[in-house]
């Protein structure tokens, strides 16, 4: 108690102060960055919110009506994630049949203003890496139960369709097909949720040529941390919708979103080959996301100490030389994989087949290891689904994922590649590891999303999976001292290389991160959650700091 009561002393002190520098300065972002440092030094816990009183939970919100329900029973599913590292266990969790349900849970926890410290946080399928989606006795809201409205295209000259943001895009795809139409942009992985991938960006093979899926997406619905309902476009509101976009959950929950189309293709050419030198393979696959006239798909990853690759493709990929491709030897080779795809309808195979044959007499490969496969359009997108059902069956697939995503500049990628492939990482055998470019003029700007400076930058993936029990080197304790010498080189800041799917635990590593951009960042924040509601998984503001900004008369500075 008399704990409790110095801690709130020393927070009524420390607002009092800010207050006057305001006064005196008149900068309201100053106050903010101030009383977020002192919050950030005073927690005990670093990884959640302080606790909240249960029993105001449970009585005032189990009175509350919802055309879903609220379950306080049955929430261990709302503690675990696709990292398989964090487990914060819920007070409530929330599964929506309605916008108003959410609506009702963030405004009513934003009534309670400071007599509570109690958070929310949306949860899509489960595929954060961090506990990003993850609140220490809050409330949990699990997105997929929301599936208002249904699904609802408009075709035309820009075509588009309106769905829920609890809704996967495998089953977008699935629906747009029967209408002969497709998103343009994708994820690797199409088990995920709309809303989770706007709030991060979105990126695969096709960024280079539309950019991540927050590029592609016309309007949002959004219930904000002041518990009101926004719609937003480039033409409304236009502040919340670039803030929304990447924007970590930090502004609002995205309960709906309008998806750009076009047409679909039905097959896909997709092809693998083999590099020995990684400046040859950079050029090529700049070179690809720089013509006009290219694929529809590049990516690319590195192959560290593997033996008998090119066998493991035969299941999926028929050599363009067989002769050639046996003799090849891949042991103990530091090897660069080109991985590109070109969408085609069958009626346009012949001419595809010569556009394609022309864009890889342009590239500079291993001719032996050059190998092709034909698939439908669906199995090529939903591809890694079959290697998860695979895994699924020998219990390999809900396992810890200390996965690491970097977007390095161009400029970097050669000392990058040199420092992290030639000494730190020195095999693969945990996951893949992916590399490819992307054109940032593609790319949105005035969104949440940070990038590298530069107009060219290399998305490097590490998706390690480890063995809990193992010492070795498929043990977490040993791929997360990798990934820390990953970071701690990353990390020198005249490198210029950006975290995606961010992870920090210190305000100094969010404003790093954020650089020029954390002012505007801070600045949403207090216009759309100023008493810090919403995702408090992501470790960035903590709840009720953004209170001190408020004026004695009750109205706000910003």
């Amino acid at each position: 108690m008399l704990r409790s009561q110095s801690r709130k002393l020393g927070y009524e002190m420390l607002i009092g102060e800010c207050l006057t520098f305001f006064r005196q300065k008149t900068r309201a972002l100053l106050v903010l960055v101030l009383l977020h440092s002192f919050m950030i030094i005073c927690s005990n816990h670093p990884f959640a919110t302080p606790q909240t009183d249960e029993s105001l939970v449970h009585s005032s919100l189990a009175k509350m009506r919802f055309e879903g329900n609220l379950s306080f029973n049955n929430m261990e599913f709302a503690a675990r994630d696709f990292g398989n590292r964090y487990h914060l266990m819920p007070s409530a969790v929330l599964h929506p049949k309605s916008v108003s349900d959410i609506l009702s849970v963030v405004r009513y926890v934003y009534d309670l203003g400071l007599n509570s410290e109690l958070t929310v946080a949306a949860r899509g399928h489960g595929h954060s890496l961090e506990g990003q989606a993850q609140v220490h006795q809050g409330v949990v809201i699990s997105m997929e139960s929301l599936r208002v409205p249904e699904m609802s295209f408009h075709t035309g000259k820009h075509p588009y369709v309106d769905v829920s943001a609890g809704v996967l895009w495998i089953d977008i795809l699935h629906e747009s097909l029967k209408q002969g139409l497709t998103p343009r942009s994708w994820t690797d992985y199409l088990h995920l949720t709309v809303g989770g991938t706007l709030s991060n960006a979105g990126i695969s093979g096709q960024a280079f040529r539309h950019g991540p899926q927050i590029n592609n997406v016309y309007q949002l619905q959004v219930v904000t941390g002041r518990g009101e309902v926004a719609t937003c476009s480039e033409e409304q509101n236009a502040d919340l919708f670039h803030a929304v976009l990447g924007g970590l959950g930090q502004f609002g929950i995205i309960t709906q979103a309008r998806i750009a189309l076009e047409p679909a293709p039905k097959m896909v050419k997709w092809i693998r080959a083999l590099y020995s030198d990684f400046s040859t393979f950079a050029r090529d696959q700049e070179h690809l996301i720089s013509t006009k006239k290219s694929l529809d798909y590049v990516e690319g990853f590195i192959i560290i100490n593997r033996t008998g690759l090119l066998n493991n493709w035969r299941s999926s990929f028929n050599p363009k030389d067989p002769v050639q491709a046996d003799q090849f030897t891949s042991d103990g080779k530091l090897l660069f994989c080109l991985e590109v795809a070109k969408y085609y309808n069958p009626r346009d195979s012949d001419n595809i087949n010569q556009d394609v044959d022309t864009l890889l007499s342009e590239l500079n490969y291993i001719r032996s290891t050059l190998f092709l496969s034909e698939v439908s359009y669906v199995d090529f997108l939903d591809r890694v689904h079959v290697s998860e059902v695979k895994l699924r069956e020998k219990g390999l697939w809900e396992v810890p994922h200390p996965w690491l995503n970097l977007l390095v500049p161009r400029s970097r990628i050669h000392e990058f590649a040199r420092e992290v492939f030639g000494s730190i990482v020195k095999d693969t055998s945990n996951g893949p590891v992916l590399i490819y470019p992307v054109n940032k003029a593609r790319w949105k700007s005035g969104t949440s999303l940070v990038t590298p400076d530069e107009d060219v930058f290399y998305l490097i993936a590490f998706l390690s999976s480890a063995i809990a029990s193992s010492t070795g080197k498929d043990g977490l304790e040993h791929i997360l001292s990798q990934n820390k010498k990953i970071l701690s080189f990353s990390q020198r800041p005249y490198l210029g290389i950006k975290q995606y799917l961010p992870h920090y635990s210190t305000e100094e590593e969010w404003e790093a991160h954020f650089g020029a951009h954390w002012e505007v960042f801070c600045r949403r924040k207090l216009s759309y959650d100023p008493l810090a509601i919403l995702a408090p998984g992501q470790r960035i503001f903590r709840r009720g700091m953004v209170s001190a900004l408020q004026r004695p008369e009750g109205r706000d500075i910003a």
